[in-house]
């Protein structure tokens, strides 16, 4: 459909109504900064002003429910509805003051655009307690091209969204928003893992330990992904009146990170507040020091080196971690928050599971036979972008009993081994993702083993599938000197027996004979050939 004109002389695509339409065309005003400046600052001025949009097209939304509803109530008694914050705060919508509403700021933008979004960004920090100091006031530096910021703000406005039947505009905006943060994970390289882990594997995650109620915690929170996952988990498992039931925590050490996780939060309808008042280093300055959470899921830094190590931090209960990595710092951190029930999932790298340097065997021992590890996954090559280091997950608990009512497998003195190595599927050359069937089978496979409410649901039973899967008493992990590799556990994959298969000795006497046949039929070539030559005189 060609672009209709607004009174203002604004083109407005009226044919832009799907969310992919929506992707497509913020991504091109991604574009239109790209050479300006570097691919975190015109992710922030992207990533603000999609937010922006989304707050503004909200309010709008609201604002147009309160106006049908007051049929029959005199026209002068309409504005004190209107502007009645309570009715925007019930429905989870944000208070934007007049000179921060998108058609003020479009209409206005030709005598300076920079300047109109820095105010209207502090007049909506002013005006909502949850987003105080989240907003970016960069768009009018000395550096930002306002002819192109003009652009870029013309192109978001094409963008609706609202009015997409049934969904929210909350649910439209989430998608693009965690487009958003793909893409630029795409864009950005290794300096991508600050901020983002691949999608498949948060949901491995949040589908293993099934975050329904109490404290999610994630202490390297990135862009609150894991959050938003736990939520959509808990959207599609229990519905969404029960969204909140769980109250998320976290903490961030990258200021512009940190940033992102709130927006992400509050575009996703849920209290950003949890991930404190400013950015910090968990090692330096925990910012949750009495935490006890149910649920804790993080994908810290592999093998961090640049870390603030203190020898006398309590949180080393097991051991010291050594200078030179930090794997073993953020499993003891980890630990030292779960409740004394709660259930941790750790993305962290291969050589945490057998590394010896430096004491960390030791530390992984003491873990171990503390019956701390529930459970351990070797995850397939290639999924993540920003490194090429072999990847697992930890899965931690401090309680393996049958826990009362719950009636759970008694796991204590146990450990769940799973080698998902062969899962996935490689979506282009580079990049390998998980299958909704990858996700299930190992999650399923742990529920099975721990004895959920869920694999009772579905009926499902455990057993060690060679290959795949086994639970090894803590007698045999030690008797592999507390190495955790899945690998060392499961064994091979049994072949299927073939009755009519050929055996192994026929069959190497028969390509040996295929072998020389060929050999004996090449050489009376290369004869024929030789021969033909030197009759040609060649």
């Amino acid at each position: 459909m060609p672009p209709r004109k607004r009174a203002n002389g604004q083109a407005e695509l009226f044919g832009v109504s799907s969310t992919k339409q929506i992707q497509d065309i913020l991504w091109k005003a991604a574009d239109k900064l790209r050479g300006s400046m570097d691919a975190a600052q015109y992710k922030e001025f992207v990533l603000g002003l999609v937010f922006l949009k989304y707050v503004s097209d909200a309010f709008a939304e609201r604002r147009t429910q309160i106006k049908d509803s007051l049929s029959g109530i005199p026209e002068n008694r309409h504005a004190q509805f209107l502007d009645d914050r309570d009715e925007y705060a019930s429905a989870n919508v944000f208070w934007v003051p007049e000179t921060a509403r998108w058609d003020y700021l479009v209409e206005n933008a030709p005598t300076g655009v920079g300047a109109l979004l820095d105010d209207a960004m502090d007049a909506i920090m002013r005006e909502n307690r949850a987003l105080t100091g989240v907003l970016p006031k960069i768009f009018n530096r000395d550096n930002v091209d306002q002819k192109r910021l003009k652009e870029l703000v013309d192109l978001i406005s094409d963008a609706r969204f609202t009015g997409h039947g049934d969904r929210p505009a909350q649910d439209v905006l989430g998608e693009v928003y965690e487009y958003f943060l793909e893409r630029f994970a795409r864009a950005e390289g290794k300096r991508a893992g600050e901020f983002h882990t691949p999608p498949s594997v948060v949901r491995v995650l949040v589908e293993v330990l099934e975050p329904y109620q109490g404290r999610v915690y994630d202490p390297c929170c990135g862009a609150g992904g894991m959050f938003v996952k736990s939520k959509k988990f808990i959207e599609a498992h229990a519905g969404r009146d029960h969204t909140d039931d769980i109250a998320v925590y976290g903490q961030e050490a990258n200021e512009r990170t940190w940033r992102l996780a709130k927006m992400n939060l509050a575009i996703h309808g849920m209290d950003p507040i949890g991930i404190g008042n400013r950015w910090a280093d968990t090692f330096v300055d925990d910012k949750h020091p009495d935490m006890r959470a149910d649920v804790i899921m993080a994908n810290p830094p592999f093998n961090m080196s640049d870390w603030a190590r203190r020898e006398s931090d309590l949180r080393w209960r097991f051991g010291a971690p050594p200078q030179s990595n930090a794997n073993f710092a953020w499993l003891q951190h980890i630990l030292s928050k779960l409740g004394d029930r709660g259930t941790a999932g750790v993305v962290l790298a291969n050589g945490s599971m057998s590394s010896k340097q430096s004491g960390e065997g030791e530390i992984r021992r003491a873990m171990v036979e503390a019956d701390l590890v529930a459970c351990m996954v070797a995850l397939p090559p290639n999924l993540f972008r920003n490194t090429a280091i072999p990847a697992c997950l930890w899965f931690l608990t401090k309680d393996k009993s049958p826990q009362g009512a719950k009636a759970l497998a008694d796991r204590r003195g146990e450990v769940l081994f799973i080698d998902a190595r062969a899962l996935g599927i490689m979506v282009d050359r580079t990049e390998r993702v998980l299958t909704d069937d990858d996700i299930a089978k190992v999650a399923d496979t742990y529920h099975a083993w721990r004895g959920t409410k869920s694999a009772k649901t579905k009926g499902l039973t455990y057993e060690n599938l060679p290959g795949f899967c086994y639970s090894a008493r803590l007698d045999e992990v030690a008797a592999h000197d507390h190495v955790l590799t899945p690998g060392r556990y499961v064994g091979a994959v049994e072949a299927d027996e073939d009755l009519d298969a050929e055996p192994v000795a026929d069959r190497i006497a028969r390509l040996t004979k295929e072998l020389h046949a060929h050999f004996d039929e090449s050489s009376r070539l290369e004869a024929l050939v030789r021969e033909h030559l030197g009759e040609l005189n060649v």
